[in-house]
């Protein structure tokens, strides 16, 4: 990019407002040189600073006694036991994805594998959360085909497994689709690697692939509503390459084990500056870097352009002195550039060097300490009134789930999941299609069941409920699979702050996580805020996908949803009233979008859910689902699909028909078990509502009152819409 005279107005370009830019002039005393605006630009924009959504997050209860660490650092520590933890981050690459679908989806899943094994960790799963505008809306299939393959590309040839995740569709994301990609390894508890810099004169390193102009100024881009432009921006995506960031992964492990490292850090959002300004930053020193030294893989780039490239596979390494050519013989074996690029300071600055020239000298601290936070105004969303069967039309039954199965969001996703390899590595034990996945541990009986999940329509009716909803959710699918929930990072995806309403969203939405995250002590221990995902005024539905990990002691007694046998007894765990509000029955089978989310009882939420795990992990039960999106009867149908095997269905109940089997009231499971009676008196004992619903059996899904329909022909139903609708 050719320099140009630093003023207000190009400093607006840059996305700071002229506030900020004053700021900027007070902290340096001058003008600020070409380079040091641009690094000021980055490292104080929405994607860097957290300005607008900083103070809501403290909201969030982020300890216990499962957390090693908890927000700050790359990725979140969980113990997870035997002296082992769980490192894991969600992270959102929504604005690149739309721009260049297949290297945004790309570079997401490179970005969060790097996150997570800067810390030491091995990654062992990938999963991610899309959500996508209208089927009729003509961008949409060439996004889901990008998007689907830079998953599948990236994930694959790195050889970790895509284990789960979740894809919906909706208007609202029409113009700015969500890709949330989400990672998760495990690390010796004693050999977990921190990003704080120390050590004056230590030296700086620079490893992985060369620098080139890719991806520059793509942490503003990510900090800015889309306009018709966006085809513009198309440079500032970034390009992946999954080989060299599988020799990045096995090289730093290497050094790992060799004792030589004092702090290292991928170069993620903002590239070389953010890596550098933050391992500064944090351990309160200077950092002086010679920009010549660079492995650059274009002619006569700038400072501004190597400081702000966003180009993939690259970490920022500080060694012990004197472990210099050691390490780099570990980079060279794998093939990969290894510079010194520079030393820590005392002075506090961040001084580059380039070309002979002096490009930048700026204080760090305020770099990161003073960015600018705001409190934005904010206002509540409107209340809806709950909806019950009284409030909504009956329709036929077996239709109406004939559509339900059928529809975007709960037509199977096979043809997505089928695209990654879930198998790699050898240790998934419950594969995409679940209610979460099942990844064992190496050398151990444990696994860890790991989940995203969220429901955005009940965001946007009621942000309270659906924050509080979307932890919940989780909490169950884990629960659901025999798992005890852990922890959660959380990918929180909205519109424009410095509108108040959708501000609002956010703070409401923070609020019903937190609370979630307290009475379930399942705290947050990462995670990423992305705003602005607007295009010309239109936001998307509030957003905050949530990505749970839950240990499970014996991988042996995971649970599935599949029914397993005939002759089983069917049981509903939880209290049904039939909210019909916000449902996807009101929504897809009637075509109206309206009324209140279901509430959620948190201590039902708990009770119900640790008395399903105690059953499962006891042998009581053979299958297990928990119900969510369509209510009851999609959620049997789940069930039949899974095992291939049929079932007749009550309503031992007085509430008509459509509120029974398409309610989606919460806190609720569905259980098949050959011992009814123990598992009724154990509810009972409890005091867990418990209903006797029906019997496995035969080739169809029978419900009493209504028609029958063969699990053959739900399964057509089930498969075909996706593959279909992406061949026609």
């Amino acid at each position: 990019m050719t320099e140009r005279t630093v003023s207000q107005e190009l400093a607006a370009e840059f996305g700071l407002t002229a506030e900020e830019y004053g700021r900027a002039l007070a902290i340096m005393g001058r003008t600020p040189s070409f380079t040091e605006l641009g690094i000021f630009s980055v490292m104080w924009s929405e994607h860097c600073s957290y300005k607008s959504s900083k103070n809501f997050l403290r909201k969030l209860p982020t300890t216990g006694p499962q957390v090693i660490c908890g927000p700050g650092e790359n990725a979140g520590v969980i113990d997870i036991g035997d002296g082992m933890a769980a490192i894991f981050k969600m992270e959102s690459h929504n604005h690149p994805s739309f721009i260049e679908p297949y290297q945004g989806a790309a570079t997401g899943v490179g970005g969060i594998l790097r996150d997570v094994f800067t810390m030491g960790a091995r990654p062992i799963a990938n999963l991610n959360a899309l959500r996508f505008g209208s089927p009729d809306h003509p961008k949409t299939k060439h996004l889901v085909a990008g998007v689907v393959a830079g998953i599948g590309g990236y994930g694959n040839c790195v050889g970790v497994p895509t284990v789960g995740g979740q894809c919906d569709f909706h208007p609202s994301y029409n113009g700015n689709i969500l890709v949330n990609a989400m990672t998760v390894g495990i690390a010796r508890q004693d050999s977990i690697f921190y990003s704080a810099a120390s050590g004056p004169g230590n030296p700086v390193i620079y490893v992985g692939a060369k620098t080139g102009r890719d991806g520059i100024h793509g942490a503003t881009m990510a900090s800015a509503e889309f306009t018709d432009d966006n085809e513009e921006k198309r440079p500032t995506v970034q390009v992946g390459d999954p080989f060299t960031e599988k020799l990045l992964i096995e090289a730093c492990l290497e050094l790992m084990g060799m004792d030589v490292i004092v702090a290292i850090q991928d170069m993620g959002a903002a590239g070389l500056t953010s890596s550098a300004v933050e391992m500064a930053g944090k351990g309160g020193l200077g950092i002086e870097l010679n920009l010549d030294t660079v492995p650059m893989r274009e002619q006569k780039m700038s400072a501004y352009e190597v400081m702000l490239s966003e180009s993939q596979e690259r970490m920022l390494i500080i060694l012990k002195p004197g472990s210099e050519e050691r390490a780099r013989a570990v980079f060279e074996k794998w093939e990969l550039d290894f510079a010194v690029i520079g030393k820590v300071t005392e002075t506090g600055q961040l001084v580059l060097r380039m070309y002979g020239k002096t490009e930048a000298d700026m204080p760090i601290e305020p770099l990161v300490t003073q960015a600018p936070l705001y409190d934005r105004p904010w206002v509540p969303s409107p209340t809806l009134p709950d909806l019950g069967p009284k409030d909504v039309e009956a329709r036929d039954t077996i239709e109406a789930l004939k559509t339900l199965i059928a529809c975007p969001d709960l037509a199977s996703k096979r043809w997505i999941y089928e695209q990654y390899d879930h198998l790699v590595m050898g240790r998934t034990v419950q594969k995409p299609g679940g209610d979460a996945a099942v990844v064992g541990l190496p050398d151990s009986d444990k696994a860890l069941a790991l989940v995203t999940d969220c429901t955005p329509r009940y965001c946007q009716a009621d942000p309270k409920r659906g924050g509080m909803q979307a932890v919940t959710e989780t909490w169950r699918n884990i629960t659901a699979v025999g798992g005890t929930p852990l922890a959660i990072t959380d990918n929180m995806n909205f519109g424009n702050p410095e509108r108040p309403e959708i501000m609002g969203q956010f703070a409401l939405c923070i609020e019903g996580m937190a609370e979630a995250c307290i009475a379930l002590d399942y705290p947050v221990v990462s995670g990423n805020v992305s705003l602005y995902n607007e295009t010309n005024g239109k936001g998307i539905l509030p957003t905050p996908s949530i990505g749970g990990v839950g240990i499970l002691a014996d991988v042996n007694k995971s649970m599935s949803l599949a029914f397993k046998a005939a002759a089983e007894t069917i049981i509903l765990i939880g209290e049904t009233k039939g909210h019909l509000g916000a449902s996807l029955y009101l929504r897809e089978v009637l075509g109206r979008e309206e009324g209140a989310p279901p509430p959620v009882d948190l201590a039902a939420e708990r009770r119900n859910g640790d008395f399903v795990r105690g059953l499962i992990t006891s042998g009581q039960i053979t299958a297990c689902h928990d119900l969510s999106d369509g209510g009851l009867l999609p959620g049997l149908a789940d069930m039949a699909m899974a095992g291939n095997v049929g079932a007749l269905i009550l309503n031992p109940t007085d509430i008509p028909a459509h509120g029974f089997f398409f309610g989606e009231d919460q806190g609720r499971y569905v259980l098949a078990t050959s011992a009814p009676d123990a598992v009724l008196a154990a509810a009972k004992a409890a005091g867990v509502p418990a209903l006797t619903i029906g019997q496995t059996g035969g080739s169809q899904l029978t419900v009493a009152g209504a028609n029958a329909i063969s699990v053959k022909e739900l399964t057509a139903l089930h498969e075909a819409w996706l593959p279909g609708y992406m061949a026609s």
